[in-house]
């Protein structure tokens, strides 16, 4: 009679081992690379940038989608950062005409995004056709800063509800953002 040795059965039960730890996927699912991602495709002290996708069984309509979604963030990155830029700007500078500036300002900028984005490029698009026959569409956008700051400048001096007071304040903020946006 043979006895048991538990070192007769270890390459079957590492064996055994290895499967099932390779055979076992991430809870997650897997991991994609989508097109336009990473710090190249990122705002930075220049631009303003963006990315959008889209889907569907028409090109175009997969296309639309994509620049829609890529124009939406790119708006909401704009108006996010007007509102920091006017509440700083608020805090250093004092006067009674510097609240209504930084009010018109933002309501300024608001129409603007709501409406026009000024300079938008198309930096990269990327359309796939799936095997069911729909297309998946992928667009980088960008805004050059300082050419958004000067279309700001320009569509404030037009507006006729601000007084020359406030239009000076916000010329004022324009123009050190301009200086800035150009020395980086």
């Amino acid at each position: 009679m043979r006895t048991f040795t538990p070192f007769r059965f270890f390459p079957v039960v590492l064996s055994l081992m290895v499967l099932v730890i390779t055979g076992c996927s991430n809870p997650l699912g897997k991991s994609v690379k989508e097109p336009f991602s990473g710090s190249k495709y990122e705002s930075n002290n220049r631009y303003y940038r963006s990315t959008g996708n889209g889907s569907s069984k028409m090109d175009n309509v997969a296309q639309s989608q994509a620049e829609l979604r890529a124009r939406q963030q790119l708006a909401q990155q704009v108006q996010t950062y007007f509102e920091v830029v006017t509440d700083d700007y608020q805090r250093s500078t004092t006067g009674d005409h510097v609240d209504d500036a930084m009010n018109r300002f933002e309501t300024l900028a608001r129409e603007i995004t709501n409406t026009k984005l000024a300079d938008i490029r198309i930096i990269g698009s990327e359309k796939y056709m799936a095997e069911d026959g729909s297309y998946t569409c992928y667009v980088a956008m960008e805004i050059k800063k300082s050419a958004m700051y000067r279309y700001l400048k320009k569509q404030a001096k037009l507006d006729k509800q601000i007084s020359e007071a406030e239009l000076q304040e916000i010329e004022a903020l324009l123009d050190r953002l301009i200086n800035e946006a150009e020395s980086e």
